[in-house]
């Protein structure tokens, strides 16, 4: 397992801090969110819908499929705002006993205001397209207050990584596909440029605080991880999308977490991230029950 030093996370850090300088976005200017939609396209790419290739999406017109495309792309981005809103109150907290001289607790409150206007695109976005407030339901929306408030150290950087890197691979995807709706690809273009910078930073703290953990340590945090996993897979997708075809919301869902090409997607969206927390000794054990569950690995 490779160790990062002080002098290597100051290092790491500057470079962020001054890309942060070079190459990041301001969506309420840098998006044109008055231009037109373009009609006939999709909200995420057609093989990312979670009802792809079941006999529910055969009954659906190509229509009906983009509509739920679009409904499920915002889907995503809610989950995607919940959580960064939890990152947000982490960073804070960790910034708070930290010496703010220090090069990676400045790129930590530089991070904070990017997740601050990454959460505002995702609220634009959603209302730009005119759907409903995809929340978590209350249990997810209870359990998100109980990890921001307990979750620090490796279980905090873990958490942060999975929510991260699953909604980068799909917002690479996505913004190269010409068949996605521009504002779509745009606003997967901006976070994914931003998001990189955030990638880099939690996967070298992580690196850093592991060789430091005990035993006792790291059970909690492979388990707090999965449980983050767990929630975050089950609930990319709100059931109530489905309503937007004319589908019951209970229906979709169980066809959703049948459907084998849906159960790919997430481990698709995974397979990068799986073996760095297996080297990092945060997948194992009896918590990896959950990581299967949800049909990440």
């Amino acid at each position: 397992m490779t160790v990062k030093t002080r002098n290597d996370r100051e290092a790491t850090a500057e470079r962020l801090l001054r890309s942060s300088l070079d190459h990041s976005y301001e969506p309420s200017i840098d998006i044109d969110w008055d231009a037109p939609l373009v009609e006939g396209s999709w909200g995420l790419p057609e093989h990312r819908v979670s009802l792809y290739g079941t006999q529910l999406w055969e009954g659906l017109s190509d229509e009906q499929r983009r509509t739920l495309s679009v409904h499920e792309l915002c889907s995503i981005a809610r989950i995607g705002l919940w959580f960064e809103m939890i990152l947000m109150q982490m960073l804070l907290r960790y910034s708070y006993d930290r010496d703010p001289r220090r090069r990676h607790i400045q790129y930590a409150l530089v991070e904070i205001a990017d997740e601050c206007r990454h959460s505002v695109m995702f609220a634009k976005m959603t209302e730009r397209y005119g759907v409903p407030d995809y929340a978590p339901r209350r249990l997810t929306h209870e359990l998100g207050r109980l990890f921001k408030t307990i979750a620090s150290g490796p279980a905090m950087f873990a958490g942060t990584l999975f929510v991260e890197e699953i909604l980068d691979q799909l917002q690479r995807e996505a913004m190269r596909d010409e068949t996605v709706q521009p504002l779509t690809r745009m606003v997967n273009k901006i976070h994914v440029t931003e998001e990189a910078r955030h990638v880099r930073y939690a996967r070298e703290e992580l690196i850093r605080i592991m060789p430091g953990t005990n035993a006792a340590e790291r059970t909690v945090a492979r388990y707090l991880s999965s449980r983050v996993a767990f929630v975050v897979a089950r609930n990319l997708i709100h059931r109530d999308v489905y309503r937007s075809v004319g589908i019951d919301p209970a229906a979709g869902h169980r066809a959703a977490l049948a459907n084998a090409h849906h159960q790919e997607m997430l481990r698709w969206s995974a397979r990068k991230l799986v073996p760095f927390l297996r080297e990092q000794g945060l997948i194992g054990g009896p918590t990896e029950i959950l990581w299967r569950k949800a049909h990440l690995i």
